[in-house]
């Protein structure tokens, strides 16, 4: 492939993006929307882990988690995030790099209201990252919660999203002999343009 076409066809990442998860969801097994979510500490050592990416918009990506946890320090802190889609079924892979923002108004009501009565009051019970006694102990928390919220608790202000705004998308495909078709978009800022280059495998 020479040039850009096919399954690389056309000029925003983000539509792309969106037709590749889209193709993914009817051959992936389960969470075709997992991403691979990598994230700095303080002292500059990487840590990662899979979350489930819940919007791609014409701009960004989001995805929802406690502000309280490990990787919401790591996101505040370092202001800067990647990730990775893999589809095995494909055969193909999105990376993603960028700049964060927290994603706490109406649209986090919004997703969190659409989310299970169950996965809502869990949000609430679980002090994510934080040392546990047993699982016994959860689940009494999760008792005393759905107690005193009842069946339609509000959205916890430790509970919200997250925006990355890409500075850098790559779409790769597997090819033959380990001759992959790699295409990244670069931009300098999100009011630039973008600059489309054919990586080697």
């Amino acid at each position: 492939m020479s040039e850009r076409g096919g399954i690389f066809a056309g000029n925003d990442p983000f539509v792309l993006a969106r037709q590749w998860l889209a193709e993914a969801e009817k051959s992936e097994p389960n969470d075709a929307n997992a991403i691979a979510l990598a994230t700095v500490d303080s002292q500059g050592l990487p840590n990662v882990r899979m979350v489930l990416l819940k919007e791609i918009e014409p701009a960004a990506f989001v995805f929802y988690t406690n502000y309280e946890s490990a990787k919401a320090g790591e996101l505040d802190g370092a202001g800067k995030a990647a990730f990775v889609l893999h589809w095995k079924s494909l055969r193909r892979q999105i990376r993603v790099r960028g700049t964060i923002s927290r994603e706490d108004g109406p649209l986090a009501d919004e997703y969190y209201a659409s989310r299970s009565l169950k996965s809502r009051l869990g949000a609430w019970a679980s002090r994510q990252s934080q040392p546990l006694d047993s699982r016994t102990a959860l689940m009494a928390e999760v008792a005393k919660v759905t107690a005193r919220l009842g069946p339609n608790p509000p959205r916890p202000t430790f509970w919200g999203g997250y925006r990355i705004v890409p500075s850098e998308i790559e779409f790769w495909a597997d090819g033959a002999f380990r001759l992959h078709d790699r295409f990244v978009w670069r931009r300098e800022g999100a009011d630039q343009h973008w600059r489309i280059e054919r990586l080697n495998p």
